[in-house]
């Protein structure tokens, strides 16, 4: 498979000497962060048809069944202060939603914060993890992403079949899964080289794509949930919803989990 993959990328990609494919893993972040530690290059990526522990946001768990998904994590060493990389999570969505357009025919939107989803569906999650050196800056970023590719319904548990999806399902064909990681790469490694001097490119980008701005959410704090509208994104990642009471609040995604749009925290 990793031939594939690589015979789907240019021969100059930069990155082609460090990427690596296994049949399955624990999870690709968990292994990546260990080798970021251990002094990997930038662009070292992991290519995976299954994971054994797979990881979501907030420590959930990411279901990740062999020969069905694709599930990579790419490195970046962006040796900055980590505040100029408050948009890596909307650059890693923007660059998800052109891959999965070059790969499968369709724009699919962004659920805040990192939810790739099609016509109510999600598609796709993206996990961002940083490491800081003793400067205090970011000695290393991981930008992970499990794609469902060929997935029917059936072939999810019947308590995610409300709303999970699959680049097939939402084609009408099924999807070259090799294409699609070799496309997901190459976003990643574009979406590199803008990160820290396109910010406003990149937070204009994750707008257009965010599915959740302007629909009616509640925003569970763990004292409770409070309803709202979503009005838009701030340029820290942030969104901004306002309250039935009028008042408006910046909702970090490490805090509240969102429901609205989309039936599903």
């Amino acid at each position: 498979m990793l031939q594939s993959i690589l015979g789907a990328l240019p021969s100059d990609f930069p990155w082609r000497k460090d990427i690596q494919y296994f049949d399955t893993i624990t999870s690709t972040n968990d292994v990546l962060k260990a080798m970021a530690a251990q002094g990997a290059p930038q662009g070292t990526t992991l290519i995976a048809g299954s994971q054994s522990g797979g990881r979501g946001r907030l420590g959930r768990t990411f279901l990740s069944p062999p020969d069905t998904g694709i599930y990579l994590s790419v490195l970046l060493r962006p040796s900055c202060p980590p505040v100029e990389l408050m948009h890596l999570t909307c650059a890693a969505g923007c660059a998800a939603c052109d891959a999965i357009e070059s790969a499968a025919g369709f724009r699919p939107g962004i659920k805040w914060t990192n939810d790739i989803v099609y016509q109510k569906r999600k598609l796709a999650g993206i996990l961002t993890e940083m490491g800081l050196g003793q400067d205090g800056n970011v000695s290393y970023a991981v930008i992970g992403i499990g794609i469902n590719c060929n997935q029917q319904l059936t072939d999810f548990p019947a308590e995610l079949q409300s709303f999970a999806g699959s680049l097939k399902m939402a084609a009408g064909q099924a999807v070259d899964r090799d294409v699609v990681a070799a496309k997901m790469v190459a976003a990643f490694c574009r979406m590199e080289r803008r990160l820290l001097f396109h910010r406003q490119e990149i937070l204009e980008c994750y707008r257009r794509d965010c599915v959740t701005i302007g629909q009616a959410v509640s925003v569970l704090h763990p004292a409770g949930s409070r309803k709202g509208t979503a009005l838009d994104v701030d340029d820290a990642g942030a969104l901004v919803v306002q309250y039935e009471d009028g008042t408006t609040e910046h909702v970090n995604s490490g805090e509240v989990s969102v429901r609205g749009l989309y039936q599903y925290v």
